[in-house]
């Protein structure tokens, strides 16, 4: 055996009342895996276990060398967590386990699983918190990390305390990547769909300062920007038409000569802004049909027909099928 490789289950004296299970496979299969050796010996003796039911400590050991040259393994996963509530094992042991593999296996569906499943049982939800930001500095964007962050706040809804902070955590993060549409949609659940907390209840101050004009003017094209927008309006029941006059000033190119005059409710586009902006443009066409009178749906095909030979040329059969819809429903 070479050197720094790890030991054979079958090389192993606690092992040896144990007979391991090949994997079955026919005589020619038409595409065999080439396992590693050391896998295939791992998951022999998992196959022996899972048949036989042995629950026990040596079992936890067996599982996690194959989760580490596997994560994904979904039955060692669930056999791993049955045998740690069989045997009573420490779940904060196991919780220190999974804080090395979160950063290891980042995108494995499993691993956030198996917290999640332990974290129910241990109903310690406030440390969870820094430990998911820890996660997000090695990737501000992961699906996983943000989805297991989510399901904590929605599973101990009514934990005050666990939300103190959570807008602020956001506002961190948009900071420090203001085009991270995670973090807008992490936004959109704590502040509109996951109840109304503490300090949060005049909904239409809230809303007047979800409003996102500021953050559009830092970096325009920014489409996460646009969307939160979108949801917000959609949310609150409010005409796209109440923010035209904003939506308008990233539809054009930039205008030199305009003075630059602050103002915090139509925050203008800087010079360095890429215009005109295609978000804006879709924006400003959604605003003229959803006036749903054939003057405004002229207005917006215009705009869409701009995007599709200009603009957002990418898109050319997207917004012919906008145009082609728009105009069916007018004609009906």
């Amino acid at each position: 055996m070479s050197e720094g490789r790890a030991t054979l289950f079958a090389d192993r004296e606690e092992w040896k009342d144990v007979e391991p299970l090949e994997q079955y496979e026919n005589l020619n299969p038409l595409a065999p895996i080439l396992y590693t050796p050391e896998y295939k010996d791992a998951t022999g003796y998992f196959r022996a276990i899972a048949k036989s039911g042995e629950k026990s400590p040596r079992v936890l050991v067996l599982t996690e060398a194959i989760i580490r040259m596997n994560p994904g393994h979904y039955s060692a996963w669930q056999y791993r967590y049955e045998t740690l509530l069989a045997i009573d094992a420490p779940l904060d042991v196991e919780l220190k386990l999974m804080n090395e593999f979160a950063v290891k296996y980042l995108k494995s569906y499993q691993v956030w699983h198996h917290r999640r499943l332990l974290v129910t049982i241990m109903r310690k939800p406030i440390p969870e918190l820094a430990f998911i930001t820890l996660s997000l500095s090695e990737d501000s964007k992961n699906y996983h990390t943000w989805s297991y962050r989510q399901w904590l706040l929605a599973y101990f809804n009514d934990e005050e305390d666990l939300w103190a902070k959570e807008l602020d955590f956001v506002e961190r993060m948009l900071a420090q990547d203001i085009r991270n549409n995670s973090a807008w949609h992490h936004r959109f659940f704590v502040v509109w769909a996951s109840g109304v907390r503490d300090g949060e209840e005049d909904r239409e101050r809230v809303l007047k300062r979800e409003l996102t004009q500021q953050s559009i003017s830092l970096a325009p094209n920014n489409a996460s920007a646009w969307n939160y927008l979108r949801g917000i309006l959609n949310h609150n029941k409010v005409a796209f038409s109440s923010v035209a006059e904003f939506v308008k000033l990233y539809t054009v190119p930039y205008d030199a000569s305009r003075k630059d005059i602050v103002d915090v409710d139509l925050p203008p586009p800087g010079p360095s802004a890429d215009l005109p902006c295609a978000a804006a443009i879709e924006f400003l066409a959604d605003v003229y049909e959803q006036e749903g009178d054939k003057d405004g749906v002229q207005r917006a095909t215009e705009l869409w027909k701009s995007l599709a030979t200009e603009h957002d040329t990418i898109r050319v059969k997207y917004w012919e099928h906008r145009i082609r819809e728009a105009l069916e429903s007018v004609q009906s």
